[in-house]
């Protein structure tokens, strides 16, 4: 419970509220459950809190407008639909906000507004700039209308887009608002002896085997997703909760400390804003595979990646390209920041670092990966 009182002190917030919470399965909006949530945020926002909420719906509002039986399944399809829910569903946040005198900004963002350095700082500045400067709410969205899935450039849910905005901005607090309680032991709809898990330290594959599916046929998100989204955020240094929408006044409760829902504490070495993009929202362009030294010098002993460690190379790409670090099981253990391109790495693997002068006719870098670059993800 002490932990939690600390929520109090939560100054930069980030709310996501999925699909689920605030269309009916016909599509159609939910608007009493809109205005509910709208009005806890607009006491948060009028209390001198910053407030960021990332919103889905979209989708789902332009299924009730064109009056379809279900969701769009390809992309030109939900693309279009997507496009005829976004323009209704920020109207109908525009209306319910500005009965508490608040002004709103629509934020439409793809995973290349992310995984790109230069527009992953310039949406950071945008959203300080609106929130600090003009106290306006920004509503953030997935640019539904131009991602696209075969390019693997969509964020998948709202839930990992939630985290990533949460470590953009460096929030306090990140509350994810779902048609589920909390993260309990097995799925309460279907096992009546589930338990809600209250507090999280550590996401275990303990935790990892608990979670399920999506709840709805309305949503794109699960507990995988959430789970994503407490991993993002706790190791980001953010606290996160997860909690049911439909509970009275959850947003309050939530900030004053009350045990709802399921807390996830923050890691105590927790990534620094540059670390966050290499981390998590860059897109990796290639990968390296690296041999069992190589792991121990880079997990336990902290170091950088040298040439004679690497066994391997996957993908194209160049100088300063984020790119995935395997081990020998090709399990992902760090990325980082290249120092040289995929075609180097090939001709330099396995070779020390006096011999790469030799080897390349040239001599530019000693490591791979310099260590201020690359972030373990173990």
């Amino acid at each position: 419970m002490k932990k939690r009182s600390r929520l109090k002190e939560a100054q930069k917030i980030v709310v996501k509220i999925g699909t689920s919470s605030i269309t009916y399965p016909s599509g159609r909006l939910n608007l009493t459950n809109m205005e509910l949530v709208v009005r806890q945020i607009a006491d948060l926002h009028n209390s001198g809190k910053e407030v960021v909420l990332v919103s889905s719906g979209a989708v789902g509002a332009g299924v009730g407008e064109l009056g379809l039986t279900s969701k769009p399944r390809t992309i030109p399809e939900r693309q279009a639909v997507a496009a005829v829910g976004q323009g209704f569903l920020m109207q109908v946040y525009n209306r319910l906000f500005l009965q508490y005198g608040i002004i709103t900004a629509q934020i439409l963002l793809t995973r290349e507004d992310m995984s790109d350095r230069r527009r992953y700082l310039n949406a950071r500045n945008t959203l300080l700039m609106l929130t600090k400067e003009y106290h306006a709410l920004p509503i953030i969205n997935e640019n539904d209308t131009v991602a696209t899935e075969e390019l693997q450039l969509r964020f998948g849910d709202n839930d990992t887009l939630a985290a990533l905005v949460a470590g953009l901005i460096g929030a306090d607090l990140l509350v994810l608002l779902s048609d589920i309680g909390g993260l309990y032991t097995g799925d309460p709809r279907k096992d009546p002896k589930a338990t809600l898990i209250p507090e999280v330290n550590e996401i275990s594959p303990a935790i990892w085997s608990v979670a399920g599916q999506a709840g709805t046929g309305r949503g794109t998100g699960g507990m995988i997703t959430k789970l994503e989204a407490a991993r993002i955020a706790t190791r980001s240094g953010i606290t996160m909760v997860l909690a049911s929408c439909e509970e009275e006044d959850i947003l309050r409760r939530i900030l004053a400390g009350e045990e709802v829902g399921t807390i996830f504490l923050p890691n105590d070495d927790s990534l620094v804003q540059r670390e966050r993009w290499i981390a998590f929202a860059g897109q990796p362009q290639g990968e390296v595979i690296v041999d069992a030294g190589a792991v121990n010098a880079l997990l336990v002993g902290k170091k950088s990646l040298l040439p004679s460690g690497v066994i391997g190379v996957q993908g194209k790409f160049g100088v300063g390209d984020l790119i995935r670090v395997l081990d020998p099981s090709a399990k992902e253990i760090a990325r980082g920041l290249s120092n040289f391109s995929s075609e180097e790495i090939d001709k330099i693997k396995g070779a020390n670092t006096g011999e790469l002068p030799k080897v390349l006719g040239y001599k530019t870098f000693e490591e791979v990966i310099h260590r201020n670059n690359l972030v373990c993800l173990e």
